[in-house]
């Protein structure tokens, strides 16, 4: 009899203990978490804007800005005189073609972020090797160049084929089509950024298709596109115009359009 007195003093004991404990802790209590309901990760507002894409492959969307259609020059001049009417041609009402040693021509707008599409051709009769070959080039910000050549059977330096940026990124690979074909570019293009001091703080990037291939994968620009000599950011600026290369070759291009971004 005296041991179970003594059992029962004793849980009673740790009874009272333990709810002192829970009393006098200087721990919170634990709460259960809230249950998670479905809509509680759901976005509503603001709408995501409606954007009608073109009605064919390629062609420009609604919001996009259009920059050559194949009927005028309108979003474009001379890099080389401003005030002259663009010296490069039009053909059949489609494409643009390079006049050769006219110098380079640019759009009208600047730009900064964006996503181009560009379509180009080599020269429809395929002269000259390597660099020779169907050469022009656009100019992001006037200043980055994403190369364009006839590099269908044409052997040069990897990162100055079609698809590279020039001296910088060779192409993943190479999807060029034939210099009598059309080729297209897809690109999501990336401004860099500056410090107040003017040194760099966020490169630019690109992202490029190659009809339809995957060429350039988000890569890093490390600086203004230069012949000789390592590419760098020497001064900070803003949005700038795009411009295509006059190289020396008729190179065509064709359908340019752009939505900045």
């Amino acid at each position: 009899m005296k041991k179970i007195k003594i059992a029962l003093a004793l849980a009673a004991f740790t009874l009272s203990s333990a709810s002192f404990a829970q009393h006098y802790s200087s721990e919170p209590p634990k709460v259960s978490p809230m249950p998670m309901k479905p809509e509680m990760t759901e976005i509503w507002e603001p709408e995501v804007a409606v954007v009608t894409p073109g009605k064919n492959l390629g062609d420009a969307p609604s919001d996009a800005i259009v920059l050559f259609d194949g009927s005028n020059f309108n979003q474009w001049e001379s890099a080389k005189d401003p005030s002259i009417a663009v010296p490069w041609d039009i053909i059949d009402g489609d494409y643009m073609q390079v006049k050769p040693n006219s110098g380079n021509i640019q759009t009208k707008m600047k730009f900064g972020d964006c996503q181009l599409h560009i379509e180009f051709s080599a020269p429809d009769d395929a002269k000259g090797v390597s660099q020779g070959r169907g050469n022009s080039g656009i100019f992001f910000q006037n200043r980055y160049e994403l190369q364009v050549l006839d590099s269908y059977h044409n052997r040069t330096y990897r990162n100055g084929q079609a698809g590279a940026i020039y001296k910088d990124h060779a192409p993943l690979v190479n999807p060029i089509k034939g210099p009598l074909e059309w080729n297209k570019y897809d690109i999501v293009y990336t401004a860099p950024r500056f410090k107040e001091n003017g040194q760099i703080d966020y490169p630019a990037r690109i992202t490029v298709f190659m009809n339809g291939v995957l060429v350039q994968n988000n890569a890093t620009i490390n600086g203004l596109t230069l012949y000789i000599g390592l590419h760098n950011y020497p001064e900070a600026h803003g949005e700038d115009v795009i411009s295509l290369q006059d190289h020396g070759n008729t190179t065509q291009f064709r359908n340019i359009w752009i939505r900045p971004l």
